[in-house]
Order: structure tokens, then C-alpha cells, then sequence
């Protein structure tokens, strides 16, 4: 089982709002009594996206910035030779 927050029955009951709200945003909990898991409180399957599941099954993080920002770091030009003359070194060492 992948590591999930646990919550005291007690602390559960107290503070469910809170709980039920953090499991809406893709969160999960294991919830004890006495030290022994009892039940899981995690978001309903209709309302969990694949990204909430990996946040709330697996830990994951969701992403933050923007996607094309990264990209735009990503396209820069290396330095270094052309890929051409790169390949045409390597076939004619192989030929």
C-alpha cells in the first residue's frame, strides 16, 4: 500500500469537513482507531481525474508554471555541431 496520511477516528469526527474537503482535491486518508486502520477516506471515483489519483494513491505533486515555459527552455539550441555533421561522422567511421 502506498503511504497515505492517517487520521485518528477521533481527530476524523472532529474535523470531517475538513477532511471530506481535502479528499475532494485528491487527497486520501487512512483513518485508525486505537492505532489499527479501520477504513479509507479518499475522493469519489467519479470526481477524481488521473492526476487526483496520483496525488492522493501515489504522492505525487501536481505541476506548477506553465507547460509552454518549460518548453521554451527545452528548444534552446545546444551548443555543439550540427546533428548532421555528427551523423555523417559516425557513417563515415562506420563505412
Amino acid at each position: 500500500m502506498t503511504h497515505m496520511e492517517r487520521v485518528g477516528i477521533r481527530e476524523m469526527r472532529q474535523n470531517l469537513s475538513r477532511y471530506a474537503r481535502r479528499a475532494s482535491t485528491g487527497e486520501s486518508f487512512v483513518i485508525t482507531d486505537r492505532g489499527s486502520e479501520v477504513a479509507q477516506l479518499g475522493p469519489a471515483p467519479t470526481r477524481a481525474s488521473a492526476i487526483d489519483r496520483l496525488v492522493a494513491e501515489r504522492n505525487a505533486r501536481r505541476g506548477q508554471g506553465s507547460l509552454l515555459d518549460a518548453l521554451e527552455e527545452l528548444t534552446e539550441p545546444i551548443a555543439g555541431p550540427p546533428t548532421n555533421d555528427v551523423l555523417a561522422e559516425i557513417r563515415a567511421e562506420r563505412g
